[in-house]
């Protein structure tokens, strides 16, 4: 692509208007449905759109997938995974894109963790029964959803949610996503863990500090970007396929810079 149509693409996009903060960079941890630095554990079947990785870890952490080598042994394949398995201990260049995608994760995390001036604490951390327009959220305790909540806004609108401690969403719950609101756009940071009930549904780029769970039947369209460990049981994540434009507004004026 030629310059002068990277400046036409961006006029295009700067015309579109959003409401929210600016885009989370995710960089090449943005490749990855689920991307961990201490591991991936399913217990069958799960089902995974996207790839998956760990780092720095080795593939021995990933477990319950039942991988295949590919044979330049870069990647893997498995049954439960629409996409590529990488590992730490696999192949070159996978060492080192896995140490840029977990850098760029790292960064993304600081990122969210630090937007100044947030709405504080809406609804004292219960989130049920809520509709979240565009915004910066903190929540300076654990974070609940009890019953089901709503995010409202268009495609190109965005939404981070700070929290401070854990976010646990109730079983058989949901997230609803309105008005042409795109997962792609919504960032959860949470310093604690994730805990996703079974049959609950997530929406949404979790960006955690500690641990993510899934429990039985639950599913997340979204990815998760965990620095320490994620289990599935029976779970569905599928990586979204909405790419936000303010991120491509920021990554084309990289480029043309």
């Amino acid at each position: 692509m030629t310059k002068f149509v990277l400046i036409a693409a961006l006029g295009a996009i700067a015309s579109v208007s959003a409401a929210g903060p600016a885009a989370v960079i995710l960089g090449e941890a943005g490749t990855f449905a689920i991307l961990s630095k201490s591991g991936i554990d399913t217990v069958p079947t799960s089902v995974i759109t996207g790839d998956i990785g760990v780092s720095p870890i080795a593939a021995a952490a990933i477990t319950g997938f039942n991988l295949k080598l590919d044979s330049t042994n870069t990647s893997a394949t498995a049954t439960q995974v629409t996409g590529s398995v990488y590992a730490a201990d696999y192949k070159s260049p996978t060492p080192s894109e896995l140490t840029v995608a977990i850098g760029d994760m790292e960064t993304a995390y600081t990122d969210a963790a630090t937007r100044p001036t947030p709405i504080l604490d809406l609804g004292e951390g219960n989130l049920g029964g809520l509709t979240f327009v565009p915004g910066l959220y903190k929540f300076g305790s654990d974070v609940t959803i009890p019953t089901d909540c709503t995010i409202n806004g268009s495609s190109t609108d965005t939404w981070i949610f700070q929290v401070t401690g854990n976010l646990i969403m109730a079983a058989n719950m949901r997230i609803t996503l309105i008005g042409g609101a795109k997962a792609s756009n919504i960032v959860w940071q949470v310093a604690g863990y994730v805990e996703v009930l079974a049959g609950a549904h997530m929406e949404g780029i979790l960006l955690v500090k500690t641990a993510a769970h899934f429990r039985t039947g639950s599913s997340l369209n979204g990815r998760i970007l965990a620095q320490t460990a994620v289990t599935l049981q029976s779970s569905t994540v599928t990586q979204p396929t909405q790419t936000d434009l303010r991120r491509i507004l920021a990554q084309t004026a990289d480029i043309l810079a």
